[in-house]
C-alpha cells in the first residue's frame, strides 16, 4: 500500500520519459491465463476512476490522483494503463524499483501498447540494465515491425559494446525497411573497416554507386573512400570518369586537386584548384571552403601571401554574389597587418551584403580612428537601416553628428536609439544616449529639456562622469542648485583627479558659491594639467585669482585668454578695466 506519509508535490507532465495519460490509454489485452473479466457495472466504474485521476493530475491535485489510480487496481489488479500512470509518479519521486515493477507488469499484460515497451527500455537503458533493454528491444524490432526507433536503440547499444556482427544485421534491417542511403552505406563502411574487413567495406560504398548509378555524388564518395585507403589510382579513375560526364561537378574537381596535392603533382593541383575557383559555375560555398583550406595550407608550408592574395583578386574580378570569400579575403589581409588593400574588399563585402555587421564595424572603427566623420555618418546612417538593433550604430553617428553641428540630427538619432532599448541592453550604453541628448538639448538652449535628459542619464548610470559633469558645469553658470552641482562635480573630481575639465568644472562652482580660496586650488591644478590650452579654463583662472586679491596675476590670464581665442563678452572689458567683471 502506498505510505501516506509521502506527499507527490509536483506533477508528472514534463517527464521525459512517458507520454501523457491522454495517450497512454490502450484497451488492454492481457494473457488469457492472468485475464480479469470485469462485470460492466466494474468497468464503468474503473473508466470513471482512471479519468478522474487524469483530471487531477492536469489540475496538480497529484495525491489525489495517486490514490484514485490505485483504487483502479482494486478492481482491476492487471489494468495496464493505471500501472503505466503509477509508474510515472514512482519515477518521479525516484522509488525506481517501484516503478519498474509497475512498467513491467504493464508491459506484460499489454505487451501490444508500443508505449509502454518503449517507456520501460528507455528505463533499462537508464538503470544501466543492458540485458534487459537488448532482449526488451530486440522484442519489440519483431512485434512493432513499423517502428525504427528500437532499431536505433540497438544500434547504440551494440555499438558501445562492440558487438559489430549485430551492428551490421541491424542497419542491414534499417536498410531493408528504408531502402539504400549513403548515410547507412558509410556507417556500414565504417563498422566493416573496424572489424578489418575491407572486401565489404569497398563493397558497401561500390553496392550504393550501383544503387544510384545517375548520382555522381556517390561516385565521388567512392572515390573519396578509395584516396583515404590509401587506393589512390582507382580514386583518379572515379574523378577522371566523372568529370568527363561532368566537368563543372564541384565535388569531383575539388577530390581531384586533393588527388593531385596527395601524390606531389604541385603544378597540377595548382592549376586544379584555379580550374575550380575559377569556374562561375561552382556554388561560392565550394569555393569558400576551398579558399579556407587553401590559406591554411599556404600558411603552413610556410609560402608567402602572393599566391593567396593573386587568386583571391581573380576571384574577386568576377563580381561575386556571395560576401563569403571577400569578407574572408579582408580577414587574411588584416591577418598580414594589409589594413589599406582590406578596408576596400570590406566595402565591397557591403555592396553585396549590406547588413554585414562584423564589415561595417572594422570599416567604423578606421573611419572612427582616422577621426573621418563624414565616413562615419555614411557608415552608421546605412548601418541604422539594416542593423536597426546594433545600438553602436546609433552612438557613433550621435557623435559625429555632434562634430558636424547638426544638433537638430544628433536629437534625431538619440530619440531613435532610445527607442530600440530593451531589457537587456546595457544600462551604461542607455546612460550615454541621454547624456549625449542632453548636451544636444542645452546646445539649443532648451535647458529644462536638457537637465531632464541629465537626469534619466543618471538615473541609468549614476557614475556618468560626462554627464555629471556637463550637468554640474550647465547650473552653475545659471547660478542655480549649486549645492546638487557641487555634489555632482566633485564625483567627477574624485573620479578623474588630473582631468582639467573636471577641475575647472569644480572650481568654478566654488567661485559661484564664493569659496574664492578653495576653488584657487582646484584652478591650480586644472592648469598644471594642460588647462592652459583652454580659453575657458585660462579666462576662469583670472576671474579666481582677481577674487583672491591677485589682480596682476588675473590680468595676464585674462589676455592669455584673449591670445588662445576666447569669445568671451565681457574678456575684454576685464583687460579694458582690469577688474572682474560678470557675465550675467
Amino acid at each position: 500500500m502506498r505510505n501516506k506519509n509521502i506527499k507527490i508535490i509536483g506533477c508528472l507532465l514534463a517527464c521525459v520519459l512517458f507520454v501523457s495519460c491522454g495517450t497512454s490509454r490502450q484497451k488492454m489485452k492481457v494473457r488469457p491465463a492472468e485475464a480479469v473479466v470485469l462485470t460492466p457495472e466494474q468497468q464503468r466504474k474503473y473508466d470513471y476512476f482512471f479519468l478522474e485521476a487524469a483530471r487531477l493530475k492536469v489540475q496538480k491535485d497529484c495525491d489525489a490522483a495517486f490514490d484514485l489510480l490505485q483504487h483502479c487496481l482494486t478492481i482491476n489488479p492487471n489494468a495496464s494503463s493505471a500501472l503505466y500512470e503509477l509508474a510515472q509518479y514512482y519515477l518521479y519521486l525516484k522509488q525506481a524499483p517501484q516503478g519498474q515493477a509497475a512498467l513491467e507488469k504493464a508491459v506484460e499484460n499489454d505487451p501490444d501498447n508500443y508505449w509502454y515497451s518503449q517507456g520501460l527500455a528507455n528505463l533499462y537503458q537508464q538503470q544501466d540494465e543492458k540485458e534487459k533493454a537488448m532482449k526488451l528491444l530486440e522484442d519489440m524490432s519483431v512485434r512493432f515491425t513499423d517502428k525504427l526507433d528500437p532499431l536505433y536503440a540497438l544500434l547504440d547499444i551494440y555499438n558501445r559494446q562492440e558487438q559489430y556482427d549485430k551492428v551490421i544485421a541491424t542497419l542491414n534491417r534499417i536498410e531493408g525497411k528504408m531502402g539504400k542511403s549513403e548515410q547507412l552505406s558509410m556507417e556500414k563502411f565504417r563498422i566493416y573497416l573496424q572489424m578489418k574487413d575491407n572486401k565489404n567495406a569497398f563493397h558497401e560504398i561500390e553496392s550504393l554507386v550501383a544503387e544510384y548509378p545517375m548520382d555522381s555524388r556517390y561516385q565521388v564518395v567512392l572515390g573519396d573512400v578509395y584516396m583515404q585507403n590509401g587506393k589512390k589510382e582507382e580514386a583518379y579513375s572515379v574523378y577522371r570518369k566523372v568529370l568527363d560526364t561532368e566537368p563543372d561537378n564541384a565535388m569531383a574537381m575539388y577530390s581531384l586537386a586533393s588527388y593531385y596535392e596527395a601524390t606531389g603533382q604541385k603544378d597540377l593541383y595548382q592549376r586544379q584548384l584555379d580550374t575550380l575557383l575559377l569556374n562561375k559555375k561552382v556554388p561560392s560555398e565550394t569555393k569558400l571552403n576551398v579558399m579556407r583550406q587553401f590559406v591554411v595550407q599556404n600558411e603552413q608550408d610556410g609560402k608567402d601571401s602572393t599566391r593567396v592574395i593573386n587568386l583571391f583578386d581573380r576571384i574577386l574580378e568576377q563580381e561575386p554574389d556571395d560576401a563569403g570569400i571577400p569578407m574572408l579575403y579582408a580577414q587574411y589581409l588584416l591577418s598580414k597587418g594589409m589594413n589599406k588593400k582590406a578596408f576596400p574588399v570590406l566595402r565591397q563585402v557591403l555592396t553585396i551584403d549590406p547588413t554585414n555587421t562584423a564589415a561595417r564595424m572594422m570599416l567604423l572603427g578606421e573611419a572612427v580612428r582616422k577621426e573621418d566623420y563624414k565616413d562615419v555618418i555614411d557608415l552608421c546612417e546605412a548601418g541604422v537601416e539594416t542593423n536597426p538593433e546594433m545600438l553602436e550604430f546609433y552612438f557613433y553617428l550621435a557623435i559625429a553628428y555632434n562634430q558636424a553641428e547638426r544638433t537638430d540630427d544628433v536629437i534625431s538619432i538619440c530619440q531613435k536609439a532610445l527607442t530600440q532599448i530593451t531589457a537587456d541592453s546595457k544600462k551604461e550604453v542607455v546612460s550615454d544616449f541621454y547624456s549625449i541628448l542632453g548636451d544636444a538639448y542645452h546646445t539649443k538652449g532648451l535647458n529644462t529639456e536638457a537637465y531632464a535628459a541629465y537626469d534619466s542619464a543618471l538615473v541609468y548610470n549614476s557614475s556618468n562622469i560626462g554627464a555629471l559633469n556637463n550637468y554640474a558645469y550647465y547650473l552653475s553658470v545659471e547660478r542655480r542648485n549649486l549645492d546638487k552641482a557641487e555634489e555632482m562635480s566633485y564625483k567627477t573630481v574624485k573620479a578623474e583627479p588630473d582631468n582639467a575639465t573636471y577641475l575647472d568644472t569644480y572650481a568654478w562652482i566654488l567661485f559661484e558659491k564664493g569659496n574664492y580660496a578653495e576653488a584657487r586650488l582646484y584652478i591650480d591644478d586644472a592648469m598644471k594639467n594642460d588647462g592652459g590650452k583652454s580659453d575657458v579654463i585660462v579666462e576662469h583662472c583670472g576671474d579666481i585669482y582677481y577674487m583672491t586679491g591677485d589682480a596682476d596675476k588675473a590680468l595676464e590670464y585674462w589676455k592669455q585668454a584673449l591670445e588662445i581665442g576666447s569669445k568671451s563678452k565681457t574678456l575684454k572689458q576685464k583687460i579694458q578695466k582690469k577688474k572682474y567683471i560678470s557675465d550675467k
